[in-house]
């Protein structure tokens, strides 16, 4: 069973804050007077106005005491005003950050887009085939198709010059066989043995 110290320690334990957002946080104040409950900003504002009433009924402990506990939460209060301040700069440089790299990559692609625009030489070029010493046909604008190929053209194509013949690849000379039944084996085709 627990004491009833360990109790009121672990009671004090929930009113400090621990992290997130202390300004719009309800809090419980143990005050002289009893209990305040409130955000930061109620509780400073409910105990400056206890202050004063104790001011007014001379009471300077009081109110001395009324003004210590305001001024607590008022320290609170302006330390998570801070951070959260801090957080949002940090935030907005962040932003800017990332709001300026987005606008050299478009200054840049702009850049590119309009030299290639201007030079038609740095713009992406199609690959060109070769078939031979063939003529260029007349451009058309149209794309050569198989079905057209075989068609007739519509315009005389100049007479195309005729490729020299291929030479065939000198190839290794093979031993002249000393029989023909020896060179009918050499290839598989043996003759039937007559018997």
């Amino acid at each position: 069973m627990r004491s009833s110290k360990s109790r009121s320690r672990a009671k004090n334990n929930r009113n400090r804050p621990s992290g997130g957002n202390v300004v719009n946080r309800v809090f419980d104040s143990s005050g002289p007077e009893g209990k305040v409950r409130g955000t930061p900003q109620q509780i400073i504002d409910k105990y400056n106005q206890l202050a004063r009433d104790a001011q007014l009924s001379n009471d300077r402990v009081a109110a001395e005491n009324f003004q210590q506990h305001a001024e607590h939460y008022l320290r609170m209060l302006s330390e998570a005003q801070r951070e959260i301040e801090a957080r949002r700069e940090e935030q907005e440089r962040q932003n800017r950050e990332r709001q300026a790299e987005r606008d050299r990559e478009r200054a840049e692609r702009q850049e590119r887009e309009a030299a290639r625009q201007a030079d038609p030489a740095e713009a992406p070029q199609p690959d060109v085939m070769d078939f031979g010493s063939e003529p260029a046909a007349p451009e058309s604008g149209l794309v050569e198709t198989p079905e057209s190929q075989g068609a007739e053209p519509v315009e005389e194509a100049p007479a195309k010059k005729e490729k020299p013949p291929r030479r065939p690849r000198a190839r290794k000379p093979k031993a002249a066989p000393a029989e023909p039944e020896q060179a009918a084996a050499d290839n598989g085709d043996a003759p039937e043995a007559a018997e």
